[in-house]
């Protein structure tokens, strides 16, 4: 019998991972009921991930994982035939071959790899206080500002917009004068208190949360153009899963940042794709590594929200796999949704450590062959206790294997490979450059000059009277650089409603023309307002 090769030691229907008495298969069907890596620092977390993805990759799933230390680059480079590689596969039966995979790096920093931005109104308020570290006050504030924005027709895209907003809803503070210009914004002012006190001081608070987190590179997140993530569910030419790399070494400076950046993502997808029921094989697979600052004081209700997208995204057919030292760093309730385990040495040299290891020996159907908890603490370097789902969804029992080397490069890889990479990834020149569109802040300064100087004709000029509300109406839905397919359902109401007043004035219908504009948009703009950023599940 032949010695099996890199392509078929997997099937279409599982990923050879690794073996010793027995081979330790994950079924490609039950891949989306997600999984967890674990182990202390050193002991091969990573080569475990490569191992993975490449075998998804292969079967022509697209992988995103985060890269922290830069060795999953590697996949992206031909693998080298070193010789306890080679021993490796020969003790598996396995006839190793050189590989390498389609990979598109991304970082926020736009560094090394293509720019990552999303709006701040698809990041919402909610992951936005978190990612500022604001108490509850604050954050109601935050959530004021925005519902402001969307009554007012302000869109929110990046910094400097939330930080016009924050100052245009500051109560001023002091009475109008017999020389004073009318305030540009009494009537923002207005309706942003009448939603609950906004104190200047929270106000300066909030700002000044602003400025660190665009010391730490929030000003290129916040922009556009916008990711698209269906720019991560793509295939090669060889039908090959695309590997989608987060270059993450700088991002996790700011662990809040990379936790709550990587948390907008999954449930952008969790909103964005629709149900799917039970695949051969997930439409994506997600490495959340690190994971553990995803829980890390997080409030309870944004942890339940988290174990509700977990636990619903596998129907949109999204596997999400958590990589971390210690099982117990995931709050039980996700715990449970995670069926496929890959296990790695873990040490006990204080009471605390052999407690954790005891916990994470009680998350694997038990081998009555193996002490779990003892193995954990003897396993080598390469080794792994192993339990993936099989049949309807059970677990195995666990077992011990040693994980199968990767075909890939283990290892960084230099600026000149990454450069030629992203010289011919099928995104280059989609996201390299920031667009600077109309929006709140272009709006509000254009108030603030419409103030100091009212404009001509104000039954009819261009600045005034009904056509020019038309014309700001006209301007803020299609005159910016708002991604198609994303406006807001109070966008689209806007936008049908402009269409259709329009048309009326063309006619020569001008009679209906305030009742239309002044009845369909008054209160539906803003009330209508559909978010990314876990949408309604995570709105207060």
């Amino acid at each position: 019998m032949a010695t099996p090769d890199n392509k078929t030691a997997d099937t279409d229907e599982k990923i050879f991972i690794g073996k010793s008495e027995q081979t330790a298969w994950l079924t490609l069907a039950l891949a989306n009921r997600h999984g967890l890596v674990t182990g202390a620092t050193g002991t091969g977390k990573t080569v475990s991930l490569q191992v993975m993805a490449e075998g998804f990759a292969r079967a022509g799933v697209p992988v995103f994982a985060a890269d922290i230390k830069g060795d999953l680059s590697g996949i992206s480079e031909v693998g080298e035939a070193k010789d306890f590689i080679l021993k490796r596969a020969g003790e598996m039966g396995l006839n190793f071959q050189p590989d390498q995979f389609s990979t598109v790096f991304w970082d926020v920093f736009g560094e090394q790899g293509h720019p990552v931005r999303a709006t701040v109104t698809e990041m919402g308020p909610l992951l936005l206080s978190r990612m500022l570290d604001l108490n509850d006050v604050q954050e109601g504030v935050l959530n004021v500002a925005f519902r402001v924005a969307d009554e007012n027709g302000l869109p929110l895209l990046d910094m400097k917009d939330l930080r016009s907003l924050l100052d245009a809803i500051v109560p001023n503070g002091r009475k109008k004068g017999p020389d004073d210009e009318e305030d540009p914004f009494a009537e923002i002012r207005k309706v942003a208190q009448s939603y609950g006190n906004v104190s200047k001081a929270t106000v300066g608070t909030i700002q000044r949360q602003l400025l660190v987190l665009e010391n730490q590179g929030g000003t290129k997140f916040f922009g556009e153009p916008a990711l698209l993530l269906k720019d991560f569910m793509k295939t090669d030419s060889d039908g090959r899963g695309m590997v989608n790399i987060l270059v993450a070494d700088k991002l996790m400076q700011n662990p809040r940042l990379y936790a709550t950046f990587l948390l907008w993502m999954l449930s952008e997808l969790f909103e964005e794709l629709p149900e799917a029921g039970d695949l051969p094989k997930p439409k994506l697979v997600f490495f959340f590594d690190e994971a553990h600052l995803l829980f890390n004081d997080a409030p309870k209700a944004l942890l339940d929200k988290i174990e509700q997208v977990v636990r619903l995204i596998r129907s949109k057919g999204v596997g999400v796999y958590f990589v971390t030292q210690n099982p117990i760093d995931v709050p039980d309730k996700v715990l449970a949704q995670l069926g496929n385990r890959v296990q790695h040495a873990l040490r006990a040299f204080t009471p605390r450590d052999q407690k954790a290891v005891n916990a994470a020996a009680q998350t694997f159907r038990p081998n009555p062959k193996l002490d779990t908890a003892r193995v954990i603490m003897e396993l080598g370097k390469g080794e792994a206790l192993v339990s993936f789902l099989e049949g309807g969804g059970t677990p195995t029992m666990v077992e011990r294997v040693m994980i199968r080397p990767p075909t890939a490069r283990i290892g960084p890889i230099t600026p000149e490979e990454r450069k030629a990479i992203m010289g011919k990834s099928p995104v280059k020149g989609k996201y390299d450059t920031a667009v600077d569109a109309e929006s709140a802040y272009e709006m509000l300064q254009k108030r603030v000059a419409t103030t100091a100087a009212p404009a001509e004709g104000q039954d009819g000029g261009a600045g005034g009277g009904i056509l020019g509300q038309i014309g700001s109406i006209v301007g803020t839905i299609f005159g910016t650089n708002v991604r198609r397919g994303r406006l807001t359902t109070g966008q689209v109401i806007a936008r049908d409603v402009t269409r259709s007043v329009t048309n009326k004035v063309v006619g020569g219908i001008v009679a209906d023309l305030g009742k239309s504009v002044g009845g369909s948009l008054g209160g539906s703009v803003g009330r209508a307002l559909v978010r990314g950023a876990l949408g309604g599940l995570l709105r207060r």
